[in-house]
């Protein structure tokens, strides 16, 4: 099956308060975590080992950051290319613990032109399915 690429926004018809298509991610479990150890190479064992996360004072392992992070690049790159990112500032504010479910959210909050490009910014937000954050952050897209 092809996927067929998104239509890419024009700076025009965006304005202030548009938001981006949420990007709804399946729940947290522990195939999840062994999969992106596997895939980044953390292997920290905070993420995959039960026993190790209890003696670290949690009640169970959790999810790591990088991996919401990757969600939100996920969310921006199903909006515009990977190419038309001009910077992206990330910031985790909660921990993604086993059964939350994240979905990514982003909504333009300016619009401006720099370095002879027209460009937005991009309001970023990965949030479990209580609405509580675990990141926020902020992305620049240059458009034509």
């Amino acid at each position: 099956m092809t996927k067929i690429p998104p239509q890419i926004p024009r700076y025009d018809d965006l304005k202030v308060g548009d938001r981006l298509p949420a990007l709804v991610l399946p729940v947290i479990n522990r195939t999840t975590l062994a999969l992106y150890c596997g895939a980044s190479g953390d292997h920290n064992p905070i993420h995959v080992d039960i026993d190790f996360a209890r003696k670290s004072g949690m009640p169970d392992v959790f999810a790591h950051g990088m991996l919401s992070a990757a969600y939100l690049g996920r969310l921006l790159t199903s909006w515009v290319p990977q190419t038309a990112l001009r910077g992206l500032s990330i910031r985790f504010t909660g921990i993604t613990h086993l059964g939350n479910q994240p979905t990514c959210t982003g909504e333009i909050v300016e619009k401006f032109e720099a370095d002879g490009e027209k460009r937005v910014k991009v309001a970023l937000r990965c949030a479990n399915q209580y609405g509580i954050d675990k990141l926020l952050g902020e992305a620049t897209v240059a458009l034509s």
